[in-house]
């Protein structure tokens, strides 16, 4: 099978509280495990739109990495690359709410399985029209930074377009400065880029989202998409810039919308359509990955999103 989109980093599962401001320092009730990590959600997302998605990364030999493993392949995402470690468990995210809408996780990702992602085949890789780059895979450790610029040289390298979502926190990376030193490989081959606006100054410097898009595309970026949560999404090119609306909807969980946002606008460019249409796509992705409780709840097959764009009303 040819795959159209690949996406590469942890994948983990989530577990969180069942109540609002119920901090995560003392006993009390969780709810899970829910399939996640950024990646694996976006290749979920993308999978349900209709397109042939792959995913690379690593589980642990457990229930656990069952769990994820089973519902990526019932999804149709080609997981030959994500093998069962068997002296690591699969990594886990424990993540509470609070109702000024700010979240609290506390991870195992580095020491656990999905640390040990592996390095793709070549000719794997060669077959993407679309590789999929999340900074919180930069993030984990220097092996799988080592291993997504690999993957980055060799799709660009045979005409893979490279889409990056720079979801980092400089405060766990050293400072601003070694956020952009971790991002410059990925940037440097990057067609697309999805960050938010704070995420649009972080790597470039300048202040303003406006021109910091702007210098994003002095490099080799010839679309920018910058999410606005509620206020929807704007789309950068060198030439216009596009501000597109929402879709409104009762928030239930937001982890995992902007994975859902990027498969959307990712999708929308591989199929060639306008940047407006593309943008209301993400829009329409994005907004129903809020509305469930897990990260991948709220990815849908792709006429479930076109209803929703045509009636503005999420699947029950």
């Amino acid at each position: 099978m040819n795959l159209e989109i690949i996406a590469m980093g942890e994948a983990v599962v989530e577990v969180m509280r069942t109540e609002v401001d119920d901090p995560l320092d003392h006993p009390s009730t969780f709810v899970g495990p829910f399939p996640s990590g950024a990646p694996a959600i976006f290749a979920d997302a993308a999978a349900h739109l209709g397109h042939r998605s792959g995913f690379i990364g690593a589980v642990g030999d457990d229930d656990f990495g069952a769990c994820l493993l089973d519902r990526l392949a019932a999804d149709g995402v080609d997981t030959q690359f994500c093998p069962r470690i068997s002296d690591r468990a699969t990594g886990v995210a424990f993540v509470t709410y609070f109702s000024d809408g700010s979240r609290r996780f506390l991870f195992h990702i580095a020491h656990a399985a999905a640390g040990q992602m592996p390095d793709a085949s070549e000719e794997y890789l060669r077959q993407a029209r679309f590789l999929h780059i999340c900074g919180s895979a930069l993030s984990v450790s220097e092996r799988m930074r080592k291993v997504c610029y690999r993957a980055v040289e060799i799709a660009a390298g045979a005409g893979a377009r490279i889409s990056f979502d720079p979801n980092l926190r400089p405060e766990l990376l050293g400072g601003e400065e070694a956020l952009r030193r971790i991002c410059a490989p990925v940037l440097e081959k990057a067609y697309l880029v999805l960050p938010s606006g704070s995420e649009a100054e972080l790597l470039t410097g300048v202040k303003g989202t406006e021109e910091a898009c702007k210098a994003l595309l002095d490099g080799p970026a010839e679309v920018i998409g910058v999410k606005r949560g509620a206020a929807g999404c704007s789309v950068f090119t060198r030439d216009a810039k596009l501000d597109i609306p929402p879709y409104p909807v009762e928030a239930v969980d937001p982890t995992g919308a902007g994975d859902c946002f990027d498969a959307g606008f990712v999708v929308g460019l591989l199929e060639g359509r306008p940047l407006e249409e593309v943008g209301k796509l993400a829009n329409a992705c994005g907004a129903l990955g809020a509305t469930r409780k897990g990260p991948m709840e709220g990815v849908f097959p792709r006429e479930a999103v076109e209803r929703f764009m045509e009636e503005g009303v999420p699947p029950e």
